[in-house]
């Protein structure tokens, strides 16, 4: 059992610069690969970025390629969202998820992690 949960959102201007972490229990952090999803009402989550569990593996949404940077630090049971010249359209709830998967193909897809933290909500002003 892996329990997750998000801080560091908030209200950014366009242009600037935000880091959510998404801390989790558990001994076996450094099983799981991590994934940030985001969500707007009425939309479909959205595959954002996600991390193997050595962290020598990430993967990104085109949407946020050369913006965003995921991380981990495994000794802080810890994942990292760094979102630069972040946009209005950023603008939604970002959650951080777990997976015990092995198949790193499918780290874009909600529906291979196992765990979900709450959520933190991003707001870009333009």
């Amino acid at each position: 059992q892996v329990q997750l949960v998000e801080s560091g959102g908030g209200l950014v201007q366009a242009g600037g610069s935000l880091r959510l972490s998404c801390a989790a229990s558990g001994r076996t952090f450094s099983s799981y690969a991590m994934g940030w999803f985001r969500q707007v009402p009425g939309k479909e989550r959205e595959f954002v970025a996600a991390i193997s569990w050595s962290g020598g593996y990430t993967y990104y949404a085109d949407s946020v390629k050369g913006r965003f940077t995921i991380s981990r630090d495994n000794a802080k049971n810890t994942v990292y969202l760094q979102m630069n010249t972040v946009k209005p359209e950023d603008t939604a709830v970002y959650y951080c998820a777990a997976t015990a998967m092995l198949n790193l193909a499918i780290l874009r897809t909600s529906a291979a992690y196992n765990y979900w933290g709450q959520g933190t909500q991003v707001t870009v002003s333009s």
